[in-house]
């Protein structure tokens, strides 16, 4: 397959999933944050129906392990973030799903490692900003994990000034 002219990127939630749309020739970045049936719709009649393009999912279920818990969870917490987990996975798994339904090209991809500054290990705004020129002003973690997974998969650099 040759090289693709525009990359999607999607980390899957149950409630609002992150949309990284990036044209690899200018490196252009758009994100949004879409619940299930706006994604859907931006994959089939927006960004995902230009020809040349791919989809990657953030596909934390191809992980051995999703163990979230700290020692102070109790019995109701730890259900809850299952619930939670379990919730994210199936919604991803339906984006794969609805991708290939509608012959889009889509890959899984298992989830990148957490090594940078923010929150358990997520990357913060600062850090992404720095090796995506004309990084949007606002962003959420969905947002960011969507760019990183399709800047990534787009082989362009990853680095941050120490």
């Amino acid at each position: 397959m040759r090289k693709p002219e525009y990359i999607i990127g999607i980390d899957p939630d149950c409630d609002k999933s992150g949309f990284a749309w990036i044209e690899v020739k200018s490196r252009a970045i758009r994100l949004y944050s879409l619940t299930f049936p706006e994604l859907i719709d931006k994959l089939l009649h927006g960004r995902g129906a230009i020809p040349n393009t791919i989809v990657v999912v953030e596909a934390g279920w191809l992980s051995e392990s999703h163990w979230h818990l700290t020692r102070w969870d109790n019995a109701r917490l730890a259900a809850a973030k299952g619930n939670a987990v379990g919730r994210n996975h199936e919604t991803g798994r339906k984006i794969v799903e609805m991708c290939r339904h509608k012959g889009l090209t889509v890959y899984e991809q298992q989830p990148l490692r957490k090594c940078w500054k923010g929150k358990d290990g997520k990357i913060s705004h600062q850090e992404i900003s720095q090796f995506i020129p004309n990084f949007p002003n606002r962003s959420n973690q969905e947002t960011r994990d969507a760019a990183l997974i399709a800047w990534n998969w787009a082989g362009f650099p990853i680095r941050t000034l120490r």
